[in-house]
């Protein structure tokens, strides 16, 4: 059986890049929109592929790496629902310099840059959308840049967790966050090799500031783990 279609415009609405637009702009960015049902390990698009148009996650995780010349792969980003990527390359008109590949089954929509180009001539607010969207992006890098340069492993992955807290339980003293993926995924993430995540968390559980049952981190002590970040 074929997966059932979704209502692209319903799902674009509730985007902060499109919720602005009325129902006949949804239409038409929805008309220049592809539905890809896509399963675990499917490369989206490899490195040196055209790059005709951005892309928005409904549901799943999809990963967004190189592979250096040695054969070390370093996972850049990974993107869950109601996020995009692509739109810089789409701008610049330049082919994709890393590669795409789902975590988990996905399903991801594809927006045409024609209908981009279009919408961007009619409203001047849409562009502006498109610019914080890319400058928030930009930040986030230059705060990894940041991260990599002056913090240690320990402190990258104490704020990695802290950022996983996604029901807001940091003022808890004790409460569960769960990995997004795979503990190497999470590893190239944060610029560290498996072995040394692994150490980390060993660290953190031999202190008792942290408990790991698979992709589960417990975070036994809150205050406690904050103080570790800051050290």
């Amino acid at each position: 059986m074929q997966p059932a279609k979704i209502k692209i415009q319903a799902f674009l609405a509730n985007l902060p890049l499109f919720s602005d637009m009325a129902p006949g702009e949804l239409d038409r960015v929805a008309a220049g929109t592809a539905e890809l049902h896509l399963q675990r390990g499917h490369i989206l698009f490899n490195r040196g592929d055209p790059c005709a148009g951005f892309h928005v996650v409904v549901h799943g995780q999809i990963k967004l790496a190189f592979t250096s010349p040695q054969g070390a792969e370093k996972v850049i980003e990974i993107v869950g629902p109601g996020h995009s990527f692509g739109e810089a390359l789409m701008f610049m008109e330049k082919p994709y310099i890393i590669y795409a590949q789902t975590l988990v089954d996905s399903l991801v929509l594809h927006v045409s840059r024609s209908v981009v180009f279009e919408e961007l001539e009619r409203d001047p607010r849409f562009a502006r959308k498109m610019l914080a969207g890319l400058s928030r992006r930009l930040h986030g890098l230059i705060n990894d840049v940041e991260s990599y340069s002056l913090r240690s492993g320990a402190q990258r992955v104490v704020g990695y967790l802290s950022r996983q807290d996604e029901e807001g339980n940091e003022q808890k003293a004790r409460y569960s966050v769960m990995l997004p993926t795979s503990k190497a995924v999470v590893a190239s993430r944060l610029n560290l090799t498996p072995e040394h995540f692994s150490r980390i968390l060993h660290e953190l559980t031999e202190a008792g500031l942290i408990a790991v049952s698979g992709r589960e981190i417990v975070i036994l002590d809150s205050e406690r783990l904050r103080a570790y970040q800051g050290q």
